[in-house]
């Protein structure tokens, strides 16, 4: 059966028509898709866009920081991302003398571009099929566990060969739901530093408002550069290092874009699951993203009662507000856009089609009761989920509970413990405790914590609470506010005083006081809860789970290939590299609307409103705008174009991802998707799953006409 499975990977990816629009591609299988990519209008070659013996655009596109893409559009490494994906960098640099969320950041010279320690840019070198060595000796007669130990050993086996012969780390990934696997091998940089960013004016414009929504004006974007050794290799910061020569940087185009125009995006996807039973989508849209929009609902509006008085507070915590809010207004879009729709309804259509295939043939009858298996499994995993989110959402994200479990490791030490392990645990924990305390508001955590306990003790059960909670009626007569304020008024988490003094004279026989702490004992009961009552059966009924969904993937395969082979299986995203095309269009998500493919600063100064923070803008735009001081950066219409949308199929890891021409070139920097298309990670609609970008125009008109800092433009090769 492997051997059946493999050769039908092989036919898909090589034989069958494709669908545009939809699809997340795997470079190195990209020449299956030139034919098509070529007749909607792409003018170079798949071996142009990934290539392993030349240079070619993969060579200029990285994951960044871990969760995002950004591309290399200099000779000297500069780096594009988008300013949300840099916000954490912008924050953490920033003060209340140095403002770079309010004032934008603009490092004039390269001795100015500021250091950032811990954060990355991995660039994919090579990636190769591994399937068969991974699953050699792999039968379905295995048990899970068998089957789960033979992949492991093959994988640890192959990895432990690459090693000896790269300088590169290297990884294996699977795809396919565990059907296909490829080894992959990556350059990873350490030497990252910031260069500039716009104001949260220009680059959040719209804030939370506008998020998901189109149509935007967001000047969503961000400047990097990435340093190496002075031999070319990735090194820690050192002011020795020097800029990176990368063997590809991209060429930026000021031409525009226009209605029907082929376009390609390119980056680092995160997660999609467009392959799940209808009893997931169902579950995942109605029951589990509810419970996380109204969770986090509670805690912004909380955020936002201190941030709009406080502009102390308004940076402290503007990150931790911007990576909440992005989630909860996604998980809101899905829910809706799935029910509107019919999502479930179109899943439980395919279903019937491919029970009817099942039944059609005896030798189909490893699938016959796959169905019916996934409605079982998802029933009983349904209270195990809601329990995870309610821990995690609610339990842990009191920020005192979060900080104190950093110090169990502490706590965990011994007279055994060598001074020197002893000494680099204390070192990180000092280091850790300047940050959590440089960015933390006590009363809102207080608030935070008592608004969450009350939800999870009101919408769960006793059985599915942790005992801490339950100990709330006995203890202090149901009032969740009660224990709240004695917890935080014997912890002495809430002190950085505290916490450094007791850092700082630490001895292994001090562990009690740590253990002992009220903060540490209700992260700990908290996890005992977890791994003793929740933990080991949602793993259980997940390992069920996961077992058919490998086999229901694997029947999906078989069934499209007869029933409908023009139809295309692209692997779900997975945080690897991708390449998905599409059109610039408008799109009509509701009767009688219609929107444009593109915006303008024209709407930027509609929106404007000096009592709103999403949409105040700066007297310098205004200036620019109101004088039509565009320079070389205006669309032949004369306006000033701010963003655009097209129908690439794109996801959370995407943001920062270079959006480019027929011939390649860079036309802007995707940043989100539409609201009505957030449903796309589970079921995807061409009609409303758009992708929106920044107009790279936009962002050179920032970078120049705005802050001045024309030498960033003169390192950049712009084609007009």
């Amino acid at each position: 059966m492997r051997k059946t499975f493999l050769s039908l990977i092989t036919v898909f990816m090589t034989f069958c028509m494709l669908h545009a629009d939809e699809g997340m591609w795997i470079p190195m299988l990209l020449q299956n898709n030139e034919k098509e990519m070529q007749e909607m209008g792409m003018r170079i070659t798949a071996e142009d866009i990934y290539s392993i013996n030349n240079s070619s655009m993969k060579d200029a596109v990285v994951l960044f920081g871990g969760g995002c893409t950004g591309e290399i559009v200099s000779d000297k490494g500069l780096l594009l991302t988008n300013h949300h994906c840099g916000y954490d960098w912008i924050q953490r640099h920033s003060s209340v003398e140095h403002d770079y969320l309010t004032n934008g950041f603009w490092a004039m010279s390269m001795e100015e571009e500021l250091p950032c320690p811990g954060l990355t840019a991995v660039m994919l070198k090579e990636m190769k099929d591994v399937t068969s060595q991974v699953l050699e000796g792999v039968t379905d007669e295995l048990t899970e566990q068998e089957r789960s130990k033979i992949i492991k050993e093959n994988i640890d086996k192959i990895i432990e060969e690459a090693k000896k012969n790269t300088e590169y780390e290297v990884s294996i990934k699977s795809f396919y739901i565990d059907n296909q696997y490829y080894l992959m091998y990556n350059e990873v940089f350490k030497d990252i530093r910031m260069v500039g960013a716009p104001p949260s004016n220009i680059g959040k414009f719209g804030g939370d408002t506008d998020n998901w929504v189109w149509p935007r004006h967001t000047g969503d974007f961000s400047i990097f550069r990435i340093y190496t050794s002075p031999d070319g290799k990735p090194a820690e910061y050192s002011q020795d290092n020097v800029p990176y020569t990368p063997a590809y940087h991209f060429p930026i185009s000021l031409n525009g874009v226009n209605e029907g125009d082929f376009t390609f995006v390119f980056g680092y996807p995160a997660y999609t699951n467009e392959y799940l039973p209808s009893q997931a989508v169902n579950q995942e849209a109605n029951v589990i993203y509810p419970v996380v929009v109204d969770l986090r609902g509670q805690i912004l509006d909380i955020y936002n009662r201190y941030q709009q008085k406080d502009p102390k507070i308004r940076i402290q915590y503007a990150s931790k507000h911007a990576g909440l809010a992005n989630g909860w207004k996604k998980y809101m879009g899905v829910t809706e856009g799935i029910n509107k729709f019919k999502g479930v309804q179109k899943k439980k259509q395919f279903e019937k089609e491919f029970q009817e295939w099942v039944l059609q043939k005896r030798s189909r009858h490893a699938y016959i009761d796959l169905l019916h298996n996934f409605d079982t499994a998802y029933n009983d995993l349904e209270k195990y989920r809601l329990a995870i989110i309610y821990l995690t959402e609610a339990g842990l994200s009191t920020e005192l509970i979060y900080f104190a479990s950093a110090f169990t490791e502490l706590a965990e030490t011994t007279k055994e413990t060598s001074q020197e392990d002893l000494d680099a645990i204390i070192s990180s924990l000092k280091e850790e405790t300047e940050t959590f305390f440089k960015d933390y508001h006590q009363p809102i955590d207080r608030e935070v914590a008592v608004a969450m306990l009350t939800a999870y003790r009101e919408n769960q059960p006793e059985d599915f609470r942790p005992s801490i909670l339950n100990l709330i009626d006995k203890k202090y007569d149901g009032s969740v506010e009660r224990y709240v304020n004695d917890l935080f008024d014997k912890s002495m988490f809430t002190s950085k005083d505290k916490v450094m003094k007791m850092l700082d004279n630490y001895k292994v026989s001090k562990a009690k006081k740590i253990t002992k702490d009220p903060a540490v004992m209700a992260y700990e009961d908290f996890m005992y809860f977890y791994r003793t009552k929740i933990m080991p059966e949602s793993s259980r009924h997940s390992k069920k789970i996961n077992t058919l969904r490998r086999l229901y993937m694997r029947g999906q395969m078989e069934m499209l290939k007869e029933t409908r082979p023009e139809k295309m299986i692209y692997p779900d995203a997975n945080f690897t590299l991708r390449v998905t095309y599409g059109k610039v269009g408008g799109f009509s998500p509701r009767d009688a609307v219609r929107y444009k493919h593109f915006t303008t600063l024209d709407g930027i100064m509609q929106k404007e409103n000096p009592d709103i923070y999403d949409y105040v803008v700066t007297d310098r735009l205004r200036e620019l705008y109101e004088n039509k001081d565009y320079g070389r950066y205006a669309d032949a219409d004369g306006s000033m174009h701010v963003a655009f949308i097209a129908g690439n199929h794109t996801t959370g890891g995407n943001s920062g991802s270079p959006i480019l021409n027929a011939d390649g070139h860079l036309l802007g920097l995707n940043f989100d998707r539409t609201w009505e298309g957030t449903m796309s990670d589970l079921v995807y609609d061409p009609s409303v799953c758009k992708n929106i970008s920044v107009d790279i125009r936009y962002v050179l008109f920032i970078i120049d006409k705005y802050a001045g800092a024309t030498r960033l433009i003169d390192e950049m090769t712009i084609i007009e």
